[in-house]
């Protein structure tokens, strides 16, 4: 006899996640969204069991509830749930990227005997729906759970046994803990790249220069400032006592860039560079992270007429898909790149394999 679950919210995650509990679970899945249109292609695409757009009738008889929606449409969901006849001992978990106001929001579920167990699945993807959903989304990325003092240990257990088809590494932080380290390592250089995006806004002159100029590395090493404006608006109010803080300390970092630069202090900015580099250098380079990882690959190609479509068509043949594809430059004559992008590190592998035999020469930047 299959069990009931219900995910609210069918986007990536919640779609990657009810992939991921199929796999090695016997359930009936229940989803929730406002968009049917989103439903329907969850259902049509085995996601989901069955599709609604009434928080009410999706909970009914559930043991595990996920809301896979953004933090403010959380602590709504939640008020919502507080009102319902949830079974005793019903599991509620989140997916959202701040954890101290979701945990302090959860206490009126808590008293009713539902356990509620914050959750952060430390993974995404370039793309966004649950057409873009994958069971091996979240394989070996961090998956933090913020259990308070008063969890059962035995629900803990419950939960990531439930997710265990995530293939993910579960770690329990405290929900300050989680905000802390999610501030400073992800909330944080989302506001560094728009603000570089702003400055170099800000600084256009009337031909374009600075927008072609920028359309190389810097466009790559902003590509997070292209994030969803409405979903990091609600993070960043959700953590705004940490993210105070970082541009306190950021201010501070800047000054003494500044002192160094007014003061030419060579050496110092020598050492500065270098520290950063070793650092930067020694992280692990094959984990997942709280940033989403970008499995890029570049190709030499030579400058003539179907040589991207020779490239994808290799491709192609073997099965393996991108998730997007860039020139870098091409002058008559000489050879250009393509920057391809592919959805894990094991199909970047495989395709490197496939156009190295095709004889072309690949490379990665880390």
């Amino acid at each position: 006899m299959s069990r009931n679950i219900c995910i609210v919210g069918m986007g990536l995650i919640g779609g990657s996640i009810a992939l991921s509990i199929k796999k090695e679970h016997n359930v009936h899945i229940s989803g929730v969204d406002i968009d049917e249109n989103q439903l329907k292609l969850a259902q049509s695409l085995n996601v989901i069991d069955e599709g609604m757009t009434d928080v009410v009738q999706g909970v009914k008889d559930a043991e595990l509830i996920i809301l896979a929606v953004p933090v403010t449409k959380t602590e709504v969901i939640m008020e919502q749930l507080e009102s319902l006849p949830l079974r005793e001992g019903t599991i509620v978990t989140d997916v959202g990227s701040t954890k101290r106001r979701i945990v302090e929001k959860a206490k009126g579920l808590n008293e009713k005997g539902v356990i509620f167990i914050g959750g952060h699945p430390m993974a995404g993807s370039h793309k966004s729906g649950v057409q873009a959903a994958k069971p091996h989304l979240f394989e070996n990325a961090f998956y933090i759970l913020t259990p308070t003092e008063d969890t059962p240990a035995n629900k803990i257990i419950q939960l990531q046994n439930w997710l265990k088809g995530t293939n993910a590494r579960f770690m329990e932080l405290l929900p300050e803990q989680h905000d802390n380290a999610a501030g400073l390592i992800s909330h944080f250089p989302h506001i560094v790249s728009a603000a570089l995006v702003h400055q170099v806004k800000n600084t256009e002159d009337e031909d374009g220069l600075i927008s072609r100029l920028a359309a190389g590395g810097f466009r790559d090493i902003t590509r997070i400032a292209s994030a969803n404006p409405m979903m990091w608006r609600d993070i960043l109010l959700h953590n705004k006592e940490v993210m105070l803080e970082l541009i306190r300390d950021w201010k501070s970092e800047m000054e003494r860039i500044e002192h160094m630069l007014q003061t030419e202090d060579a050496s110092f900015i020598l050492h500065y560079f270098e520290t950063a580099k070793t650092f930067r250098d020694g992280l692990p380079a094959k984990d997942h992270g709280a940033l989403p990882a970008f499995y890029d690959l570049f190709v030499d190609v030579p400058d003539h007429p179907g040589v991207i479509s020779d490239v994808t068509g290799i491709l192609a043949q073997t099965g393996i898909s991108i998730t997007n594809i860039r020139i870098i430059e091409t002058r008559e004559d000489i050879m250009g790149a393509l920057q391809l992008t592919f959805r894990s590190s094991r199909d970047r592998e495989e395709g490197r394999n496939c156009l190295e035999e095709a004889l072309y020469e690949t490379y990665i930047i880390e």
